[in-house]
C-alpha cells in the first residue's frame, strides 16, 4: 500500500511544536502518522526555518530541521511552482506563501496540504490540490 503524500503547511509544524493551541494533537497526529510521506519546499523552509534562528529558538530549529531533513521529497524553488503559485493567487486571492505551498504540492503531485487555516480561508477554496483543515 503506497503511503499519502502529504504538504503541511508552516501552522502544522508550528503549532505541533509550541503545543499551545488546542488543536495541537491533531497536527502531532498528522506528523506523526507512519501512512504519511511529506513534501517540504524552499519555501517551507523559509517560512519555519528564520524566525526561530533570529530569536535564538534552538529547540524550535531542531524540531523544524529534523521534520525537514526527515521528509521523504524534498522540492526546490523552480519557475514553474513561482508561475502556478501566481496563477493560484490570482484565482484565489492568496497570500504569496500559501500560493508558493500550494503550487509545492501540485507540482510534486503531493495527494494533500494540510493546514490549519480556517474552511473559509482562501487556501481551502482551491481546487487544483485536496485541501485538509484541521480546523474543520
Amino acid at each position: 500500500m503506497s503511503k499519502t503524500i502529504t504538504f503541511v503547511d508552516a501552522d502544522v509544524l508550528i503549532t505541533a511544536f509550541q503545543g499551545k493551541d488546542k488543536i495541537w494533537q491533531k497536527a502531532i497526529e498528522v506528523l506523526d502518522d507512519p501512512e504519511r510521506e511529506f513534501v517540504v519546499s524552499d519555501y517551507l523552509k523559509l517560512e519555519v526555518i528564520p524566525k526561530p534562528t533570529f530569536h535564538g529558538f534552538h529547540e524550535e530549529v531542531q524540531f523544524m530541521q529534523t521534520f525537514i531533513d526527515n521528509a521523504s521529497i524534498q522540492v526546490g524553488a523552480t519557475p514553474s511552482i513561482t508561475a502556478q503559485a501566481i496563477t493560484l493567487a490570482c484565482r484565489y486571492d492568496l497570500t504569496p506563501l500559501d500560493a508558493l505551498h500550494a503550487g509545492t504540492a501540485i507540482e510534486s503531485k503531493a495527494d494533500m496540504l494540510i493546514t490549519l487555516e480556517r474552511p473559509t480561508s482562501p487556501l481551502c477554496q482551491v481546487k487544483e490540490v485536496k485541501i485538509v483543515s484541521l480546523r474543520g
